[in-house]
């Protein structure tokens, strides 16, 4: 009987522990209650374990079944490698690659990148997609993508897997005309509320709800980081950039570092990372891309 156990009925199994009801299972995997509780009680006979304790309002994992619940996502998780791994062969080099890139991503070492894979793959268009925030997540959810580059966004959706980049390092920065401009020492959150803040905005729904790198309650949301970095330096509010964006600015006496209280010694790197999903990773020419990307080169 256990050699019938499917991974159908293992993915069920983890889905109403994780989802707590039966129900939540169901709609996340797109099936009817009954179906999920009939799935759940084959296997139950199948092992000759109760995996749930149905006295209560709500299923709860027995002991058998929170000790079976890490084997069941071991061989689930291993499942999917092997699958994914038969994809990559069966499929051999990608006809053509997607990416879409944070727009906080350093774009003389993307510039780097993209021009070695002309030369490494000569014959594999790559389509680029330059976005902010969860724009840069959706088209890879959606397949119209490979591979995404993510940092403004960190959160790392279900179903992704994702590999480490490099660190983009941050500055706080204001025009010399902005009333910012005249602290010289550690400013308060108090002071930062009073004025506006520029951020990018989504335009996808990932981040509702969410906010990252927003201190002051008044702010301006700009979709493209090219605004953003016009109105920072025609004095419309402050914000954070990536240092070799505005390092000229600061060179030049265009803008100027601010220190905010809660951002000491410094303003805090950005951790960009690369990210698939889980049963369509990168092939080939992908993983090539992606290891060169980890470079950083400038």
């Amino acid at each position: 009987m256990l050699d019938g156990v499917s991974t159908d009925q293992l993915r069920t199994f983890i889905a109403a522990a994780d989802e707590g009801s039966f129900s939540a299972a169901g709609r996340k995997l797109r099936r009817a209650q009954s179906v999920v509780s009939q799935t759940l009680a084959n296997l139950e006979g199948q092992i000759g374990v109760a995996l749930f304790d149905r006295t209560n309002r709500y299923p709860q994992l027995t002991d058998a079944g929170r000790a079976l619940l890490a084997e069941a996502r071991t061989v689930v998780n291993g499942m999917d490698d092997f699958k994914a791994r038969a994809r990559i062969l069966a499929e051999g080099l990608e006809p053509e690659l997607s990416v879409s890139v944070d727009v906080m991503y350093p774009m003389a070492s993307l510039t780097v990148a993209v021009g070695s894979f002309r030369e490494a793959f000569r014959h594999t268009p790559l389509r680029l997609y330059v976005e902010a925030l969860g724009a840069v997540v959706q088209p890879v959810i959606d397949r119209v993508c490979r591979i995404g580059v993510i940092g403004s966004m960190p959160a790392i959706p279900e179903g992704m897997d994702a590999e480490k980049l490099l660190d983009v390092p941050m500055t706080t920065v204001a025009s010399p005309a902005h009333p910012l401009a005249a602290h010289h020492g550690v400013i308060g959150l108090r002071e930062l509320a009073r004025h506006v803040q520029l951020v990018l905005t989504d335009r996808t729904s990932l981040t509702d709800g969410r906010n990252y790198g927003v201190l002051s309650p008044l702010t301006w949301r700009l979709a493209d980081l090219g605004a953003k970095h016009a109105f920072l330096r025609a004095g419309f509010g402050w914000g954070h950039m990536p240092v070799a964006m505005v390092q000229a600015d600061l060179d030049a006496g265009d803008l100027v570092r601010i220190h905010p209280e809660n951002y000491q010694p410094e303003t805090p790197p950005l951790a960009m990372f690369a990210v698939y999903r889980k049963d369509e990773p990168p092939g080939p020419a992908g993983r090539w891309f992606i290891e060169h990307l980890k470079q950083g080169h400038a």
